[in-house]
């Protein structure tokens, strides 16, 4: 199974982007999905996750209210939609998905089973 993270590219700031992470090979009926990302020196960050078994999304705070996860279960794909884009969203954006529904303590760790290899989003000033 591999994800393929698209959508990255270069936006100016208050602008709109929206990401994409499509699963292929042999894919398996995922039930949490997520995305995370990472800045240039820093940590991975959680960002934003949602469950197929309960549909219920989870935000970080540094997102709240800006971004809006979504999927398409038929698809198998995770949406990240980055509205109000700041230059401190600039990060390599990675997906993430587990095929059990993780435990809310879960959620904003790593423990997924699969990882995307990420896309760029850079956002100017």
């Amino acid at each position: 199974v591999q994800l393929q993270a698209s959508g990255g590219g270069l936006v100016q700031a208050g602008g709109s982007l929206r990401l994409s992470c499509a699963a292929s090979g042999r894919t398996f009926s995922f039930d949490t999905m997520a995305w995370f990302r990472q800045a240039p020196g820093q940590e991975r960050e959680f960002l934003s996750a949602i469950s197929r078994s309960s549909g219920r999304p989870y935000y970080a705070d540094s997102v709240k209210g800006r971004f809006t996860i979504s999927r398409d279960n038929a698809k198998n794909t995770v949406y990240l939609q980055m509205n109000s884009v700041k230059p401190e969203d600039t990060a390599l954006y990675y997906c993430a998905a587990n095929i059990n529904r993780l435990a809310l303590s879960a959620i904003s760790t790593p423990r997924y089973g699969y990882w995307g290899q990420g896309t760029l989003v850079t956002v100017s000033s």
